[in-house]
C-alpha cells in the first residue's frame, strides 16, 4: 500500500461529502463505543487492570533485547525458526523465500496489520503466488481492490448491500446463497468460498496479538477461527510480527488479554483466542510441519528510549479509532495508509516520514479522547504535538501556517501585550460582526466557516475576566 499520506485534505473532503461512508461510519461508530462503555463499566478494576497492563509493557520495553532473544531460543526449541527483519524489504524476502523452499502455490493469510505494513500481499502476488485473505474484512477489501479503513474492522466503511452486491458480481460458484439481504447468509456465502482455500493452501500467514518469550508462544485473537485454519491446516504455518509485541510471560499475556477485547469489540474475550507454539509434534493430530516467525522492526528500533517510545505500548485495539472525532467524521482511507486515526497519525509520520505523513498529526482536534480510553494509557496529544514541534522547526509546516504561529509566539512571551492585543482583537471582531455575533466568512478562517458560522467574541476576554475575579493576596 503506497502512502498518500500528503494527500489528506482532499481525501477527508471527498470522505464528508460521500453519503454511503458516512452511513457506515456513524452506524459503526456508536456500536463500537457503546460496547466498551458498557463492557469496562461490568469490569470494576479494569483502571487497576490498566496500570498493570501499562507497567507490563514498560518492562517488556525497557528490557526488549532480552524478551527477544528469550523468545528465539524458545521457538528454536520447539522446533520453529525465527527470521529477523530490519526493513519491510528484507521481511518480504523472508516470507517468499520460506515459500518458495516450500514449493507453495497458494497462500491462506489471516489478518495482519504488520502484513499491510511491509506489503507482504503486493510481494507475494508480484513472486507469482496466490494469496487469499481469509478475516472477512479482509477478503471483501481484498476483492474490492482497497486497503482496509479501520485495524480491527477492515471493512467497516461498506454497508451490508455494498458487500452484497460484490459478492454476487464475483462469486459464481454452484449452490451459493441467493439473494444475499441478511448478514449470515453474507457470511455463509464468504465461508463456501473460502473453504477450498483452507484445504487446498500451502502455506498459512498470520500475524500475532502477542508474543511470549517464556513459552515462544505466538497468540492470535479472532472472532471467525479463520486464523486457526490458516495456521493449522497448510503444511507451513508463518506468523509476521513486529518486535514491540513481545510480553514475558504467559500470565503477562493473560491480563493484557483482557485489556484487548474490552477495548476493541466490548467483548470479555473474543470467540478464539489461539497460542501457537512451533510446528506439529509426532503425536499431533493437525498443525502445521513448519512454525516460521518473522519479526519486523520498521523503524521501531529508533522509537526506543525516544520522544515516541510509549507508541510501542499499542496492543492495535483501535478504542482510539472509535472514539476520534476526526476518525468518525472522515474514515480510515482518508489517512492514507495502513494505520488511521490517532495511533496512526503518530506512527505514520515516523514509518514514512514526517515530510509524508506532515498532515495527519495536524488532523487532530487534540480533545484527549484518544489517551482517556487507551488502555495503555498512551499520551497520544502529547505525542502529536511533539510532531507539530518537529514539523514547525524543520520548516515543513506552509509559511502561512508558520507566520501564525510565530507571530502567537511573540505575543504569549509577553503576557502585557498578549493582554492588551487578545483585549483589542476580541473588540474589533465584535464590532466587525455587526452586532449578528457571528461570522459567515473571515479572512484566514475559510477552513471553518466553509462548513459552520464563526462566533463573534461576546464581553471580555477569559484573561481580563479572570484578573477581576481571583481572589487578591
Amino acid at each position: 500500500m503506497k502512502p498518500t499520506s500528503a494527500a489528506f485534505s482532499d481525501n477527508a473532503h471527498r470522505a464528508l461529502h460521500d453519503v454511503t461512508l458516512q452511513q457506515a461510519l456513524a452506524k459503526a461508530g456508536v456500536g463500537f463505543v457503546e460496547k466498551r462503555r458498557a463492557a469496562v463499566s461490568d469490569l470494576p478494576e479494569f483502571a487497576a487492570l490498566r496500570e498493570a497492563g501499562r507497567a507490563i509493557k514498560d518492562h517488556a520495553l525497557a528490557h526488549l533485547d532480552h524478551y527477544l532473544l528469550r523468545f528465539e531460543q524458545q521457538v528454536q526449541a520447539s522446533g520453529g525458526e525465527v527470521h529477523w527483519a530490519e526493513t519491510p524489504a528484507e521481511a518480504c524476502a523472508a516470507v517468499l523465500d520460506i515459500c518458495t523452499r516450500a514449493g507453495a502455490t497458494l497462500v491462506a493469510k489471516g489478518k495482519s496489520m504488520v502484513g499491510e505494513e511491509i506489503a507482504i500481499n503486493d510481494a507475494l502476488e508480484t513472486a507469482g503466488f496466490e494469496v487469499v485473505e481469509t478475516d472477512l474484512g479482509e477478503y471483501i477489501i481484498q476483492i474490492a481492490h482497497e486497503p482496509p479503513s479501520h485495524i480491527i474492522a477492515p471493512a467497516v466503511h461498506k454497508t451490508r448491500k455494498q458487500i452484497a452486491d460484490l459478492f454476487e458480481s464475483l462469486h459464481h460458484q454452484p449452490g451459493l446463497t441467493r439473494p444475499l439481504e441478511t448478514v449470515p447468509q453474507i457470511v455463509d456465502e464468504a465461508r463456501q468460498i473460502l473453504r477450498d482455500t483452507f484445504l487446498a493452501a500451502d502455506v498459512g500467514i498470520t500475524g500475532a496479538n502477542f508474543l511470549i518469550a517464556e513459552t515462544g508462544s505466538t497468540v492470535i485473537v479472532t472472532n471467525e477461527g479463520n486464523g486457526d485454519l490458516s495456521a493449522t491446516l497448510p503444511r507451513v504455518h508463518i506468523v509476521l510480527a513486529s518486535i514491540e509485541k513481545v510480553v514475558p510471560t504467559l500470565e503477562d499475556a493473560s491480563v493484557l488479554l483482557r485489556l484487548l477485547a474490552r477495548s476493541a469489540t466490548g467483548q470479555e474475550i473474543t470467540s478464539y483466542t489461539t497460542f501457537f507454539t512451533g510446528p506439529r509434534r509426532a503425536d499431533d493430530p493437525d498443525g502445521p510441519e513448519q512454525f516460521h516467525v518473522v519479526l519486523v522492526d520498521n523503524g521501531r528500533s529508533r522509537m526506543l528510549g525516544g520522544a515516541y517510545h510509549e507508541m510501542l505500548r499499542c496492543i492495535r485495539c483501535g478504542a482510539c479509532l472509535n472514539h476520534c472525532p476526526v476518525y468518525s467524521a472522515v474514515g480510515g482511507h482518508a489517512y492514507g495508509w495502513v494505520y488511521p486515526g490517532p495511533m496512526g497519525a503518530v506512527l505514520t509520520p515516523l514509518m514514512v516520514g514526517l515530510d509524508e505523513g506532515r498532515p495527519l498529526p495536524n488532523a487532530s482536534t487534540l480533545c484527549g479522547r484518544c489517551e482517556e480510553v487507551c488502555p495503555m494509557s498512551i499520551p497520544l496529544p502529547q505525542l502529536l504535538r511533539e510532531h507539530r514541534r518537529q514539523e514547525f522547526e524543520r520548516r515543513l509546516a506552509p509559511p502561512r501556517s508558520r507566520w501564525a504561529l510565530a507571530t502567537w509566539a511573540f505575543f504569549a512571551q509577553r503576557p502585557r501585550l498578549y493582554r492588551w492585543a487578545s483585549r483589542l482583537g476580541s473588540l474589533l471582531l465584535n464590532k466587525s460582526s455587526g452586532g449578528r455575533g457571528r461570522f459567515r466568512s473571515l479572512p484566514f478562517a475559510e477552513g471553518w466557516t466553509a462548513a459552520r458560522d464563526l462566533p463573534a467574541p461576546q464581553g471580555d476576554t477569559f484573561m481580563a475576566q479572570w484578573q477581576r475575579r481571583k481572589p487578591h493576596d
